[in-house]
């Protein structure tokens, strides 16, 4: 589980996953204030790659094209000493996520059904990778297990605020130090 050497250590990063709405946005510069490190979203990176909007760049290419090429881009992701806030489909590719991993620790940020709802809403906008007809129930019963199996540490985003949450992810980072 524990690939990475020392979270503190000159090449090592922490990775956010979660559903639309989890708090991947708002914790990673949070978390990375507390470590003295820098932030992305990976949402960016692929808004940058394509050079529109993420909602667009799932609506031109179809879901299980924008997935193989969140995939393509995100597994030679390079960065240190950066919290990485990623996109909610980040783990339907396992060569991303394998990429993810080997940078460090991959802190699930978790919320209940009924929070994602009322967070997300219908989701319109969001760039949210979905298949026709699939509702966001769906969607979220199909991640969790997902976003469980990659996961070294969780957090219940709807239990605490998002400086509570950073803090407590803050802590757990430290614990791994001894």
């Amino acid at each position: 589980m524990e690939e990475w050497n020392s979270i503190f250590s000159e090449d090592c990063s922490v990775v956010l996953i979660g559903m639309a709405g989890a708090g991947k946005s708002t914790l990673a510069p949070l978390l990375a204030g507390k470590l003295g490190w820098e932030y992305i979203d990976t949402d960016d990176v692929i808004e940058s790659y394509y050079g529109r909007p993420l909602q667009d760049t799932v609506d031109r290419l179809g879901v299980p094209e924008f997935r193989k090429a969140e995939e393509y881009i995100l597994s030679s992701l390079g960065v240190v000493r950066t919290v990485v806030s990623t996109g909610g489909s980040v783990v339907y590719g396992p060569k991303a996520m394998e990429r993810l991993k080997g940078l460090g620790p991959v802190i699930y940020l978790r919320m209940g059904l009924e929070t994602c709802l009322k967070r997300v809403g219908g989701g319109e906008g969001r760039g949210l990778a979905r298949m026709p007809g699939q509702t966001l129930e769906d969607l979220f019963a199909e991640r969790m297990p997902l976003y469980e199996g990659y996961a070294d540490f969780a957090v219940d985003t709807d239990m605490c605020s998002p400086e509570e949450c950073a803090e407590l992810v803050y802590q757990w980072l430290k614990s791994k130090e001894k």
